[in-house]
């Protein structure tokens, strides 16, 4: 497999024309400061180049938004217009999907216009449609616009339900037909098979996925047996990425001129990080100095034309950065102790894993692979294409004749705080868990259920999500409440709509009606709750996210 020439791009658009409107296999990888799309045909996954304002091909579509007096403006038009002082620019909005209030709720304000961040994101997910039929390469082979366009997606490993939900309704609602929904490590571990296959063997078949983009961080052991993957592990960092890299840089250039990010304007600010940016991708490991223009951030205000920086004191800040993403792999990395307990035999990190496989854009700066080696010292594979590794995978995914087939897990916890001792303590009743199987696509959902006899006139359920447990069996890490959400045990409550104003009562006897509640747990990670009272029928039905 190779990254996408013009003549390779020729060639499967005389394949994909010769067809009558054939559906167009993707991976869209929608990334926190890039969206990079891969293409799949007979074998060949090359990443789409898409013509930028000057006319050149590049491997993505800036994840940017521009606004002004509520006219918006995403991808490369954001970006035409982001010197405008008119227009307010926002980038790398997909980080509010991360937090733990993302849902189809959630607004944010952009200049003068608040927005929906789920409608944010199906806008620009549409220009990105528009853009594939538009100023792609393999345009002139897609016909009309009515040619369905089928893609495998991808959400980070740790992304919670309400993230999940927002990114496949905005892709759906987009006019993309979405064929599978991956962890992105999930997704860059098929590109490493396809590339690297000749370093696995039947003693040595676990890889640990190391990817390191743009907003957050994830890392998923993954048992590689042939064409079939089953993820062992999976532990991240919501907020972990290559933006902080970039403000732990432009913290670095303003020191040298006793400034600090808060004493710039946001228009400055903006500026400074695309500069920072610009010059971290420019690194390389012989790179010995940064230089920024100060004059371009901060016009006659800046105290020197420019800043020259020793890359040392840029690793230096970073640091911390690379050991908290090191940190956050450690509980994957003993996993492989236990897988081999559990098959009764000897084992040791080195001679198990056949490698580290680094991807996404972040982890292209150098001191990344060498912090690996040293806390690892094992070989460590970079994907020649960190930034397109996830969009090539899920483009693998996407075709059917690939043969690859994905055991995933939840990579989570979801359950529902409930009384304990006769209402005088509280506990997690855990229902999905991170050792739970997902579904294969297309496949049966997965079912648990709960039976008993309800205590109360009212159910009032608070369903949440988490991270990882403490000790205790306690949620902990990245957490996520879910809204409240209401049941009537009573019969005579049956009717009302406003059960959140019902005063909930511990009933005298011990005779409450008999409940069933029943999760179903599908393979892009969401859950869906029906609860049911069994004695008279009455029943609700809720997709959480």
């Amino acid at each position: 497999m190779r990254q996408t020439t013009k003549d390779s791009l020729r060639k499967i658009a005389s394949i994909v024309s010769s067809r009558d409107d054939p559906p167009v296999e993707l991976g869209i990888d929608f990334g926190t400061t890039r969206t990079v799309v891969a293409c799949s045909d007979r074998g060949n996954h090359p990443v789409v180049g898409f013509l930028d304002a000057a006319g050149d091909s590049i491997g993505w579509i800036p994840s940017v938004v521009a606004e002004r007096n509520g006219e918006l403006k995403f991808g490369f038009d954001a970006i035409g217009v982001s010197e405008d002082a008119s227009f307010s620019t926002r980038r790398s909005f997909k980080r509010l999907l991360s937090g733990p209030d993302s849902g189809l709720r959630q607004s944010v304000r952009i200049g003068s216009t608040v927005i929906g961040v789920g409608e944010l994101v199906t806008r620009f997910l549409d220009t990105v449609r528009t853009e594939i039929f538009a100023r792609s390469d393999v345009r002139d082979s897609l016909g009309s616009e009515s040619v369905p366009l089928r893609a495998a997606v991808a959400v980070p490993a740790n992304a919670l339900g309400g993230q999940r939900f927002l990114t496949l309704d905005s892709f759906r609602r987009a006019g993309f037909e979405v064929t599978a929904m991956l962890n992105e490590p999930s997704a860059a571990g098929f590109e490493y098979t396809h590339r690297h296959r000749d370093t696995l063997s039947v003693k040595r078949d676990l890889v640990v996925v190391y990817d390191l983009g743009g907003g957050t961080f994830d890392a998923s052991i993954v048992r590689m047996s042939g064409r079939r993957h089953e993820v062992l592990a999976t532990a991240g960092v919501s907020q972990l990425g290559g933006d902080d890299f970039d403000i732990a840089l432009a913290s670095v250039v303003l020191s040298h001129v006793k400034l600090k990010l808060e004493d710039l304007s946001p228009r400055a600010r903006d500026r400074l990080l695309d500069q920072c940016r610009s010059a971290k991708e420019a690194l390389n490991p012989s790179s010995r100095k940064i230089t920024v223009d100060l004059e371009a951030v901060l016009g006659r205000d800046s105290p020197k034309p420019e800043a020259i920086i020793p890359v040392a004191d840029f690793y230096d800040a970073c640091l911390p950065l690379v050991d908290t993403s090191i940190e956050a792999m450690v509980p994957i990395m003993t996993r492989v102790e236990a897988v081999a307990d559990d098959m009764d035999i000897e084992s040791s990190l080195a001679s198990d894993i056949a490698g580290i496989y680094v991807v996404g854009g972040a982890s292209e700066l150098p001191i990344v692979a060498r912090a690996l080696r040293q806390r690892f010292g094992r070989r460590v594979h970079r994907s020649p294409y960190p930034s397109a590794a996830v969009a090539i995978g899920l483009s693998i995914a996407a075709d059917a004749e690939a043969g690859f087939v994905l055991i995933d897990r939840y990579a989570r916890t979801f359950g529902v705080f409930r009384e304990g001792s006769s209402g005088r303590a509280i506990t997690f009743d855990s229902i999905f868990t991170p050792e739970t199987e997902l579904p294969s696509t297309g496949g049966s959902p997965h079912f648990c259920r709960r039976e008993y006899r309800a205590a109360h006139n009212l159910g009032h359920f608070r369903f949440f999500e988490c991270s990882a447990l403490d000790a205790g069996g306690q949620p902990r890490g990245d957490m996520s409440l879910f809204g409240d959400i209401y049941f009537p045990f009573d019969p005579r409550l049956g009717s009302s709509t406003d059960l959140a104003n019902i005063p909930v009562e511990r009933r005298t006897d011990d005779r409450g009606p008999r409940i069933m509640e029943e999760y179903s747990l599908d393979s892009h990670g969401i859950v869906d709750v029906r609860i049911c009272n069994m004695d008279s029928g009455y029943e609700r039905s809720f997709r959480l996210g």
